[in-house]
């Protein structure tokens, strides 16, 4: 029934309340509402009790908010205010599809309320509704055709829609109401100018785009894009002669960007290859400091003119001491023949300058200063590093470090070689040692913080960051505050290593929330973006959005907790004190004596760490802001805890599993992880179609990759297994399969897959645990295929050796201790410096060794390309 309407005294307080919302002042609202309703005949008076209900609800009493605000709503079901607060509410809960349902019921019952088409609008953008956002802005413009935001919306809302030709009459109807003098610039003016070249470009408009931005050229502030445009529209229109000089121009200005030199060539044509290097050469004459006209020629060029070339390019930054030399050349290492001559006259340059400190025997001429060698040997550690080379890299780095102890980057090489070589624990700590000489250097701090996150070390990695974190709250914390991504993914795959499967979950809980928040935080943008006129950036942002989770964080992270709930649900984590009990029973007296006092100390020591905890908990709830938190409640509310005791112990893993992988197969699907993940978790659900679906998708990207070779075997054996399938579900299963396994048997299938890739050990690998899957009478036949170390095998490196060597662990073939051993004595000779393959009784040992490898015969490693 509808309320009463309030009298003026009345009113003026309920207006009193909806200004004290707007200003949060949410203590003062809630008096005036108490004022109203002390009333007894305002008492059920619904638009109060929305508004106490919604004000309740900013100070985090969520509960009573709904119970205020549905209340207020039953009392006045016809008032557009209770039906808008409602939607406020669901929105703030993020239920943004029901908010939309309450807009909706607001707008019926007044259809003309501005505030509620307003929020409607930002809505509906931000669940990307395009075709009502468009309806919504429509209304808007017809209430307000004088606002510069009503046209704008409603053209972005066909421009997203790809109705560009109605996008842009919206555009110029609006352009023509400016009343911008042609010779002023104005900022916001220029934005819009540019936003309509856009969309003119995204239409393939491109004469039009062309005459639009030289007639107003003048007007627009950015003047680079101005010519970046008309160098991509005259080429696009094979106007090359122009768009040559438009290019050239650009070049003058910024001789460094490689996107230039390849809009020059196209406008060019050159026909030959002295055509196409006049090109560079001409603009290195005129910019002699600049690297890219050098740099780039490298990339087409090859045999004599390439040596030549790479010579002077080389000996300019060795003399100068150019750090990032390796960086720039790195992506040339594709070619054999080019890292052959790169070898070549870098080793002739160690050699001589380190006899007649020049770069050359043959040459006389001014000597060059010691720095020059260091930097040969700096370069020559990371080329050997590229080519896996890895003792002859360690040799070059340490006698750089042997002249030069105080040089940060050598340390840091020397890291990262070691982390190539898979001695983790060792890579960190010469990244410690390479942090210890600028502790104030924030970007050495956090490689070595991520490295010891590699070798597994948590709490040296939190220690580390601690330095560069807010004091009063610990790092984990502040780092988590900070959305600091990188951190969480690297200590997710670490806890994961360790066997710690709630702290893992909890890292990429709080990566996926992170990705929830910045999905969230577009509401900011909606209106800001179209008052401030950054129209160009706005559309960029949504485009941006859309694939939010297309990001390498989000991936590691889903890829990590999908990893731990198929784990979780194989091998649930049991109740300790049920598995204690009966443990017990088998026991005597003495040892069920000794076990309860270890029992004892371990229950007082985690008494004791819960305690310390408990107390930092407290110091650091009291040291937050207030500011922080009233804010956090008034947008979300207090966030439910992730505790990683329950997030290990969860009902449904696979359930679980699901949540991280829709994103990826919404976004990610051109990677066949995807998918292979995607199986595997449907595998463990009996789901058999979309096992289909998971496999055929895979299948469609790389059908000989080794990892699906594994789900098709295990697909098609479960298949067989079930015999009480539907007979449309069996008769597509069975049509479909037929197109893969081609009438062959699965022995047969498996064989010919080893015999097709049988110089690849990934693929032996795959292979020999689908014969010991299929056959477990092979077993020693599946370990031998498995362990092949022939010269013949083309990827015999540290991680594909360590996997297999991981399988020979985790029972995948079964009991095998001693092809175990033996295999790990093997990949020990042709790594000796990987702790993966150290023997356990020389482990101790294995650091001293490492760091004084200089003793080692390194001739093992020299034919690992």
């Amino acid at each position: 029934m509808p309320s009463v309407p309030l009298p003026p005294k009345e009113s003026n307080l309920f207006k009193r309340i909806l200004k004290c919302y707007e200003q949060k002042q949410y203590k003062n609202g809630l008096k005036f509402c108490k004022m109203i309703l002390s009333n007894p005949k305002f008492a059920e008076h619904g638009e109060t009790l929305a508004m106490k209900g919604l004000t309740l609800n900013c100070l985090g009493k969520k509960e009573e908010a709904y119970e205020f605000v549905r209340k207020g709503l039953r009392n006045d079901v016809k008032s557009h205010v209770c039906w808008h607060v409602y939607g406020l509410l669901q929105r703030s809960d993020k239920k943004y599809d029901e908010a939309i349902k309450c807009y909706r019921n607001a707008l019926k019952l007044d259809k003309d309320n501005l505030q509620i088409l307003r929020d409607l609008s930002l809505l509906q953008i931000q669940m990307r509704d395009l075709e009502g956002y468009r309806e919504t802005r429509y209304q808007l413009l017809q209430l307000r055709p004088t606002q510069r935001a009503s046209w704008i919306g409603y053209a972005i809302a066909y421009h997203l829609l790809k109705d560009y030709d109605m996008a842009l009459k919206l555009l110029e109807e609006f352009r023509k109401t400016q009343q911008i003098p042609p010779n002023k610039i104005d900022y916001e003016y220029s934005e819009l100018i540019l936003y309509q070249n856009q969309v003119m470009r995204e239409a393939d408009l491109f004469q039009e785009s062309l005459e639009h931005i030289e007639t107003y050229e003048k007007q627009i502030c950015d003047k680079l894009i101005v010519e970046e445009i008309k160098g991509e529209m005259l080429l696009k229109l094979g106007r090359l002669k122009e768009a040559g000089e438009v290019y050239k121009e650009l070049i003058e200005r910024n001789a460094e960007n490689w996107h230039y030199y390849e809009g020059l060539e196209k406008a060019l044509q050159p026909s030959t290859l002295e055509e196409r290097l006049q090109i560079y050469e001409e603009v290195s004459k005129r910019h002699p400091r600049a690297v890219s006209p050098r740099r780039l020629p490298l990339n087409f060029v090859s045999g004599e003119k390439f040596r030549e070339l790479m010579d002077k390019f080389l000996r300019v930054n060795f003399s100068k001491g150019c750090p990032p030399l390796f960086t720039t050349l790195k992506s040339l290492y594709y070619n054999p023949e080019k890292v052959s001559t790169i070898q070549e006259l870098v080793t002739g340059y160690e050699a001589s300058l380190k006899t007649c400190d020049l770069f050359s025997t043959c040459e006389n001429g001014e000597k060059e200063p010691p720095t020059t060698l260091l930097w040969v040997r700096y370069f020559l550690a990371q080329h050997f590093d590229k080519l896996g080379q890895c003792s002859l890299a360690l040799d070059y780095i340490n006698a750089a470090i042997a002249s030069t102890p105080t040089l940060i980057e050598l340390f840091y090489l020397k890291a990262k070689i070691y982390k190539h070589v898979g001695n983790l624990k060792e890579a960190a700590k010469w990244m410690d040692e390479a942090q210890s000489l600028d502790t104030a250097d924030r970007f050495i701090n956090s490689k070595c913080a991520k490295y010891m996150l590699r070798a597994n070390m948590v709490k040296d990695a939190e220690e580390m960051c601690s330095k560069f974190t807010r004091e009063g709250t610990s790092a984990m914390e502040n780092l988590n505050e900070m959305q600091c991504m990188w951190f969480q993914t690297e200590c997710a795959a670490a806890y994961q290593r360790l066997g710690k499967y709630g702290d893992a979950l909890k890292k990429c809980h709080e990566v996926e929330r992170h990705f929830f928040e910045i999905t969230d935080d577009q509401f900011d943008f909606h209106t800001y973006c179209m008052r401030k006129m950054t129209l160009r950036a706005y559309v960029d942002l949504l485009r941006l959005e859309d694939v939010l989770r297309k990001h390498a964080f989000y991936f590691k992270a889903a890829r990590s907790a999908i990893e731990i709930y198929l784990k979780l649900h194989d091998n649930p984590l049991t109740n300790e004190s049920k598995e204690q009990e009966v443990n017990s029973e088998n026991l005597s007296a003495k040892e069920l004596k000794k076990m309860l006092s270890k029992q004892r100390r371990a229950q007082k020591k985690a008494k004791l760490e819960e305690e310390r905890k408990h107390a930092e908990r407290e110091r650091q709830q009291k040291n937050q802001k207030k500011k922080r938190d009233e804010e956090e409640e008034e947008t979300s509310g207090p966030r439910e805890e992730l505790v990683p005791e329950k997030l290990e112990r969860v009902e449904n893993p696979l359930e679980e599993a699901i949540k991280f992988l829709i994103p990826l197969k919404n976004l990610i699907g051109d990677d066949i992880e995807t998918h292979l993940l995607a199986f595997e978790i449907y595998f463990r659900k009996g789901k058999f179609l979309l096992m289909l679906q998971s496999v055929k998708r895979a299948f469609a990207i790389n059908s000989n990759n080794p990892w699906l070779h594994e789900c098709l075997i295990k697909f098609s054996k479960a298949v067989s297994d079930h015999s009480n399938l539907p007979e449309i579900v069996s008769k597509v299963l069975t049509q479909e399969m037929q197109k893969i396994f081609v009438n062959k048997n699965l022995e047969s299938f498996n064989e010919e897959f080893l015999k097709h890739n049988a110089t690849s050990i990934q693929h032996q690998l795959s292979g020999a645990k689908m014969m010991y899957f299929l056959d477990k009478s092979r077993q020693e036949k599946a370990i031998a295929v498995a362990t092949r170390l022939d010269k013949n095998m083309r990827d015999k490196n540290v991680k594909t050796l360590t996997k297999v060597f991981e399988a020979l662990l985790d029972g995948s073939f079964g009991s095998c201790h001693t092809q175990c051993e033996e295999y790990q004595a093997a990949c020990h000779k042709l790594f000796p410096f990987t702790s993966a393959f150290m023997p356990a009784t020389n482990e101790d040992d294995s650091s001293i060794a490492s760091v004084n490898h200089t003793a080692i015969n390194h001739d093992l490693l020299s034919n690992e390309i």
